[in-house]
């Protein structure tokens, strides 16, 4: 498995909308604009492949000097419960502590809680809802 930031417009990036469509939009009956994804542009975009083939991905979106936002985590489906999730947040977390970002934040659906709380992230505040589904703010502290 190979983990890499990947360039908006690519091929590369053409998979990761796919795999974000299949196992984030199509099951909440939703899909993504054109805008939404020109506004994806100046994030940083990680995935992780293997033969060429995408397993997973995520973005991370700067907030402010100190913070940046995990979005859009997905693996595909058939390939979760792996340790893929896992890699990619370890690289993803380096990534920002590497462009010297001090906090990962997040919007996690209820169904992931688990998973990131078992990686060191705290819930912040109340629960709420986004892209119809219950999500809770997470965060955690890279330094």
């Amino acid at each position: 498995m190979a983990l890499m930031q990947i360039e908006h417009g690519s091929a590369q990036y053409e998979q990761m909308v796919k795999l974000r469509e299949e196992v984030l939009r199509r099951p909440l009956g939703l899909s993504f604009t054109p805008e939404q994804l020109a506004e994806e542009k100046d994030d940083i975009l990680i995935c992780a492949f293997d033969d060429g083939r995408i397993l997973g991905c995520c973005i991370l979106t700067q907030l402010d000097h100190d913070t940046v936002k995990l979005r859009q985590m997905a693996v595909n489906s058939r390939l979760q419960h792996k340790g893929i999730g896992f890699s990619i947040m370890q690289f993803a977390e380096n990534l920002a502590r590497d462009r010297g970002y001090r906090k990962l934040t997040m919007h996690a659906r209820d169904t992931a809680l688990g998973f990131y709380q078992k990686l060191g992230y705290k819930i912040v505040g109340e629960p709420f809802e986004e892209v119809t589904v219950p999500h809770h703010k997470m965060e955690k502290q890279l330094r």
